[in-house]
């Protein structure tokens, strides 16, 4: 069987980041593809937040070493505080000196045929790199989204940090893959002698995550029976995902009576920012429609998904080249969608092209005021129309794993 080495700082059981499902996911099916994966991940010291619910399902037999890693801001700060230097490319940069060591290890135990490396973190692909240049093995660099872009990092000294990662790994990794095609696209006008090499590998959902109910055509029992639920399920960012223009939205229906209160509830799972959107629901006196509940395990919060009368996403134009990983489970949870998102993104594309219709700026409280009422009047008359299966279906971990297995081939077989 050949081998793959993933650097991967997201991980069971880390908590609180959709990111994990990607690397997870590839690990469990990889194998099937005749590809064995071997873990370089962080100790779980260096995670803010952690859960179990994800352990179990890292396969039996997985190769997974955890090298010793502190987060800055947490192990080395003192009074709240550390110099910016130390949390430079990230806060777990501490993590690349004994993955260096593991992974050199690693290669001459299991004599892997390529090395996986993916971002975020940013020390991710400084461990990759030095392991490529000191063994030869070729290296993939999985971006998913840009790294550098114009105000970020905001410290200009770590931007430059991130510039010359990313044109280190555009450079010298095999292939370079993104996530949606505005990240890959930008890539190649940054990195146009790397053009060729620069590719789209996009999320998906597990197919496994999804119970067995959800196979069937009996309707899962409503969240708020006699009432409409939108579900926003994962973090609202305050500039990313601000949720400032929906409130305001929602004021304008209630205030001109088309909204009247008991009939719709906005229902945000694990936002992190409580208080922001607690503290917006007060100025727009919309408390009675909102609700904030905290995280739960991955498996109920599809669950969840399945029993919303609509599934929310909230991204602004900033974002235009990024695709929020819970858009694929979204889609696989067949639930009709309402997307407050710009119409010349990638959001806004993978959506239409899912057949997905109703769209608004997040930016606008009168576009969101038009489509908000228009979806739950489609809702309501139960003519909003949940995304094409045909569309679905191309968009599991299953599928995208056999794409990553042609890359890898490509590695092996083109060398570094």
């Amino acid at each position: 069987m050949k081998r793959v080495l993933m650097i991967a700082y997201h991980f069971p059981p880390l908590a609180g980041s959709s990111g994990i499902q990607r690397t997870l996911r590839f690990v469990q099916h990889l194998p099937g593809y005749g590809w064995q994966p071997l873990v370089v991940t962080a100790d779980p010291r260096a995670y803010e937040r952690t859960s179990d619910d994800l352990l179990q399902e890292i396969p039996e037999g997985t190769v997974v070493h955890r090298a010793f890693a502190l987060d800055t801001s947490r192990h080395l700060a003192l009074h709240g505080r550390h110099l910016a230097w130390m949390a430079r490319p990230d806060r777990w940069v501490s993590w690349r000196f004994d993955a260096v060591r593991t992974g050199l290890r690693m290669i001459r135990d299991y004599q892997p045929d390529v090395i996986w490396s993916t971002y975020p973190i940013a020390t991710a692909h400084l461990i990759a790199a030095q392991l490529h240049r000191r063994t030869g093995v070729p290296w993939l660099a999985d971006f998913r989204d840009p790294m550098a872009q114009p105000g970020y990092p905001a410290n200009p000294r770590t931007r430059q940090s991130f510039i010359d990662i990313e044109s280190t790994a555009v450079r010298e990794a095999r292939f370079s893959t993104f996530t949606t095609p505005g990240a890959a696209r930008e890539y190649r006008r940054r990195y146009p002698e790397a053009a060729a090499r620069i590719l789209v590998l996009e999320n998906g959902y597990d197919e496994e995550s999804f119970p067995p109910t959800a196979h069937t055509a009996q309707a899962p029992e409503p969240l708020h029976p006699g009432q409409l639920t939108l579900l926003h399920s994962g973090l609202v960012y305050p500039m990313e995902r601000d949720p400032t223009q929906l409130l305001r939205a929602l004021q304008s229906l209630k205030d001109s009576g088309k909204l009247p209160p008991g009939q719709l509830r906005l229902r945000f799972r694990a936002a992190v920012h409580d208080s922001m959107l607690a503290r917006l629901a007060r100025e727009h006196q919309v408390e009675d429609w909102i609700e904030c509940l905290p995280a739960v395990g991955y498996r109920a919060a599809i669950a969840e998904m399945l029993r919303a009368d609509g599934l929310l996403v909230l991204q602004a134009a900033c974002c235009n080249e990024q695709i929020p990983a819970k858009i694929y489970e979204y889609l696989r949870a067949g639930r009709p969608i309402l997307a407050l998102t710009d119409a010349a993104g990638d959001t806004a594309a993978t959506l239409r092209a899912a057949g997905v219709e109703h769209l608004a700026p997040l930016d606008s409280a009168e576009a969101i005021a038009t489509q908000l009422m228009a979806f739950v009047t489609a809702l309501r008359q139960a003519k909003a129309a949940p995304p094409s299966p045909a569309v679905v279906r191309q968009a599991s971990r299953r599928e995208r794993t056999a794409e990553l297995v042609r890359l890898l081939e490509a590695c092996r077989d083109g060398g570094a």
